[in-house]
């Protein structure tokens, strides 16, 4: 296709007009590959990274062929992990506003059963969920795929890679053989090409090379033990001050050490694995998301489905095991264009791992030298936003405009003071400035939220 406007596609015109209200007009290298062939009917496999514009491939498809008059599932969407279904849930309702009555609903983990199956009673026409939790709703009998023509696997990479192969077998078992199926990958491992042998129906292959790739500056260090390393990562951290930075570590007790070390040094850093709670693991990430945290430390797994906008740096504490991790790892950063920075650490008994990786990159590997260690004299710096909780979420009909409203009203904060609002069941979390924070915590403690009073804590850890 010549073009790479979205108003050269057969789209429902209410589509188009959403598209051009929305600032979309020209097209990613995906979805001017994948929209025409996806939006003929074919079976589609992408190859394409997280922020390369994928959700609006499949979110656009299946809207154009939604009927609405048809209270039924129409299509499900299957994601590794409940903060990517929550992303790609909102990007579809964006993608839906023009079109009135969509029923959307997530299926994940971390929200009980009896809930959901309550909503998925009263009816909807795109289902959005992890394997585990929509494999058990359709064991119970509270999911019915009969009316079903789109099944979207999104991230299939890492829901293998998280154990969810007999849960996606089962589910397959159970949809519609006359449907459409969409797989997005960020790599095609044989577990991959095995699986789409599986599901689809003589698929088209789009693979495009990530924008970021060209945007993401690669440098490797020399180390001899581990201390070396968390002084590595405050060097590169006080030199270079992002906003936000990404650690990875290849094990839990590793996550820790990392994390202690850069809290000694007064950073604001918070630790991600697998012995988190979800309400612990939910905080954390609004934390880092909306830049109330500087450092995130995280193990692999824990990380999956982490999909932060504009992070400026990854840090690889150890060289991953297999190549496609490493770039699964570094591709977080340098999205949609921006500059991003990846940084990785090994010792001489590594040195097989970067020999493979350079093979894998086809690239020469040189270790750098790192900053001088003179920046260890500064101290560690503060994020510029902090973080606000409400005891109050959608089940009070709170929604983001009243705390907006709330937060810049008479003696209150500007507008440009307030960072991301994050809006849940029964709480609600907002980012604001950390020199008005305390301001916005008395505004909102003193006045009532939609006439309504609410607990309010400022969040200091």
């Amino acid at each position: 296709m010549s073009s790479r406007q979205f108003s050269q596609l057969k789209l429902k015109p209410a589509l188009l007009e959403n598209l051009k209200r929305l600032s979309f007009d020209e097209m990613t290298p995906i979805q001017g590959e994948a929209l025409p062939k996806v939006l003929a009917g074919k079976d589609v496999i992408g190859q394409a990274k997280t922020g390369s514009g994928k959700t609006a491939v499949f979110g656009l498809a299946l809207l154009n062929d939604l009927d609405v008059s048809l209270l039924a599932i129409q299509s499900l969407i299957l994601c590794p992990t409940r903060e990517l279904a929550d992303q790609v849930a909102n990007s579809i309702r964006q993608l839906a506003t023009a079109i009135p009555n969509v029923k959307i609903i997530t299926l994940c983990g971390g929200v009980p059963s009896r809930n959901q199956a309550n909503s998925l009673e009263h009816g909807a026409h795109i289902v959005i969920g992890t394997p585990g939790r929509v494999f058990d709703h359709l064991e119970r009998g509270n999911l019915l795929l009969d009316e079903l023509n789109h099944f979207v696997l999104d991230e299939a990479d890492r829901m293998l890679d998280m154990g969810f192969q007999d849960q996606l077998d089962e589910i397959i078992q159970r949809v519609p053989n006359h449907r459409q199926t969409l797989l997005f990958s960020a790599t095609y491992p044989k577990t991959i090409a095995d699986m789409a042998d599986r599901v689809m129906r003589e698929p088209v292959m789009v693979k495009v090379k990530g924008n970021n790739d060209s945007d993401i500056s690669q440098h490797f260090y020399k180390v001899s033990d581990n201390q070396e390393r968390i002084d590595g990562i405050k060097l590169l951290l006080l030199s270079q001050r992002p906003e936000s930075a990404l650690v990875f570590c290849n094990t839990k007790a590793d996550c820790k050490d990392v994390a202690v070390g850069l809290l000694d040094k007064g950073f604001h850093v918070k630790a991600l694995h697998g012995d988190l709670e979800q309400k612990d693991r939910d905080q954390r990430l609004i934390q880092f998301a909306n830049k109330s945290t500087s450092v995130l430390v995280a193990t692999d797994v824990a990380a999956r489905g982490l999909d932060i906008d504009a992070l400026d740096m990854v840090v690889n504490y150890h060289i991953a095991s297999d190549c496609e991790v490493h770039v699964h790892r570094i591709g977080r950063t340098g999205r949609a264009g921006n500059q991003g920075s990846a940084h990785s650490f090994f010792a001489n008994k590594e040195s097989h791992k970067v020999k493979r990786l350079s093979d894998y990159l086809k690239q020469d590997i040189e270790a750098e030298s790192l900053p001088p260690k003179s920046y260890l004299r500064q101290p560690g710096y503060q994020p510029p936003m902090m973080t606000l909780r409400i005891s109050g979420g959608k089940k009070q009909k709170l929604r983001a405009g009243d705390i907006l409203g709330a937060l810049t009203g008479k003696q209150g904060i500007e507008g440009k003071q307030v960072g991301k609002i994050n809006l849940f069941d029964h709480c609600a979390y907002v980012a604001v400035a950390r020199e008005a924070a305390e301001i916005a915590l008395k505004k909102l403690r003193n006045d009532k939220i939609k006439s309504k009073t609410f607990k309010i804590w400022l969040i200091k850890d």
